[in-house]
């Protein structure tokens, strides 16, 4: 009996495989590491191979003790904006994968710079290296004879099944998608110069998505279900596991707190500051308020920060420390009105300031290693407080991903916004997200801690307008005067 589905939920730093029965449980996982190379100041890199082999390795352990044949799909979870060309007939990558924290396409945004307004309202998104577009271009310049272009959950379809397609709420996410007719754009494939030929084509988000061949390992002769962007992923598992009742009137908001962070809504349209995405396009599903000329798309506000687990990796190398240790010198220590600003690629929402420099302001004599690692800790808190602050009407935030295991830090996140933070105890949310999408039968229910704010309201406006200081001697001056 086919009893299972097989979630992957390929990351930043790893790929998952989760293996995930009738009653939503997780009966066995795998994962494998993914190389990650920083090869000049604001340029991050991955290798395309090397993600395709940490999806085989991870599926091959998950499924180490079932047998492949109870497994009745497969569903994908994909880091989002990081982008990559190849070759369609051969299949090589043409270079490597720009990720999403990558900045070298910056010099590509300035000269689109007098354009802003029409690619936000066509796209829904800012104008930032942060997208895939400005990537692509980028790519195509260096390797012109590429036939084909996409984002990571393209380049696996494609290396798994031999389609070139890529999901739609993926492909909102390139910065190259009409948001509200879910098609390409013929004016933002001219701004950024990416010829019509080399775009694979859109799917939906569930469906017959492709049958995986032999590139899949044990996952050969599976169909894939579901493909979802990860942050995607994890708003699609709290809404299904709840009728998809904390959007809307409900006043909830998503946050993922990973290398980055994502904060999500189920909204009919952005705030000032957030973008417009494609959550996903599916039809009988959870769908709160959208307003798309596709019935089966669900829209969302979404504000990101480039900055969250990164920032306490960074202080860990910093001081020759593990990210354990990090969080151990915080756990109940004061920053002492130290701010560690985290603007190692620009400021991303709601500032959107991507020549924005990081900065530690505050320091004495006094301050150490336990005041920078509370700094950091709280600088994750305040930048998802500033994007919940452009979100109306927040009465609760719905918490998941690694870093959200810290109940520190998810404490200091009820202080700051004002508001109870539900945590899943269920951990990885985007796998089960396209766990829940791909299955043909009901999501689970999640469970939540509930952290309650402790600190009054006069504290909460002293430590934010403390903040805002700090974040504004980073920006530049035209963002910031």
């Amino acid at each position: 009996m086919a009893d299972f589905v097989v979630a992957v939920d390929q990351g930043t730093s790893s790929t998952k495989a989760l293996l995930v029965d009738r009653s939503g449980a997780v009966v066995a996982s795998g994962s494998a590491p993914v190389g990650i190379a920083y090869p000049s100041p604001g340029w991050v890199e991955q290798d395309a191979q090397d993600i395709l082999r940490g999806v085989r390795l991870a599926a091959a352990a998950a499924l180490r003790d079932v047998d492949p044949a109870r497994v009745v799909a497969v569903g994908l979870s994909t880091q989002r904006e990081s982008a990559l060309v190849w070759d369609r007939v051969s299949g090589e990558p043409l270079g490597p994968v720009l990720g999403w924290q990558d900045q070298r396409s910056r010099d590509i945004c300035i000269r689109l710079r007098g354009s802003e307004k029409e690619i936000a309202s066509l796209s829904g998104l800012p104008l930032d290296p942060m997208f895939s577009a400005a990537k692509l271009r980028w790519l195509l310049d260096a390797a012109p004879s590429a036939s084909a272009v996409g984002t990571v959950d393209s380049w696996l379809v494609y290396a798994l099944t031999g389609a070139h397609h890529i999901e739609r709420g993926n492909a909102s996410r390139t910065q190259l998608l009409d948001v509200r007719t879910g098609t390409w754009s013929p004016r933002l494939l001219s701004l950024f110069g990416i010829p019509a030929s080399v775009l694979p084509e859109i799917t939906p988000s569930s469906g017959d998505l492709g049958v995986i061949g032999p590139a899949g390992g044990v996952l050969a002769s599976l169909p894939i279900r579901a493909i979802l962007g990860d942050s995607h992923a994890a708003l699609f598992a709290h809404a299904s596991s709840s009728g998809g009742s904390f959007g809307g009137a409900f006043g909830g908001a998503k946050v993922t707190y990973g290398t980055g962070s994502s904060v999500m809504g189920l909204l009919s349209s952005p705030s000032t500051g957030l973008g417009l995405t494609i959550a996903w396009d599916a039809p009988d599903v959870v769908r709160i308020g959208a307003q798309s000329k596709n019935t089966d798309v669900q829209l969302a506000a979404e504000g990101n920060i480039r900055s969250s687990g990164a920032t306490i990796g960074w202080l860990a190398t910093l001081l020759g420390v593990s990210t354990e240790r990090v969080a151990e010198l915080a756990r109940g220590a004061s920053s002492d009105g130290v701010f560690l600003v985290p603007a190692f690629g620009g400021l991303a929402a709601p500032w959107w300031d991507d020549a924005a420099s990081g900065l530690i302001t505050g320091l004495s004599l006094g301050s150490g290693p336990a005041q920078l690692a509370a700094a950091a800790l709280e600088s994750i808190a305040h930048q998802v407080t500033d994007v919940l602050d452009d979100l109306p009407d927040v009465r609760q935030v719905l918490a998941d991903g690694g870093a959200s295991a810290n109940d520190h830090l998810i404490q200091i996140q009820a202080d700051l916004a004002g508001v109870p933070v539900r945590r899943a105890r269920t951990r990885n949310l985007s796998a089960l997200g396209a766990a829940n999408l791909a299955a043909p039968w009901p999501a689970a229910a999640i469970a939540y801690d509930e952290f309650r704010p402790r600190i009054d309201q006069d504290d909460r406006s002293a430590r934010r307008s403390a903040w805002r200081a700090a974040v504004h001697r980073a920006l530049t001056t035209a963002v910031g005067s």
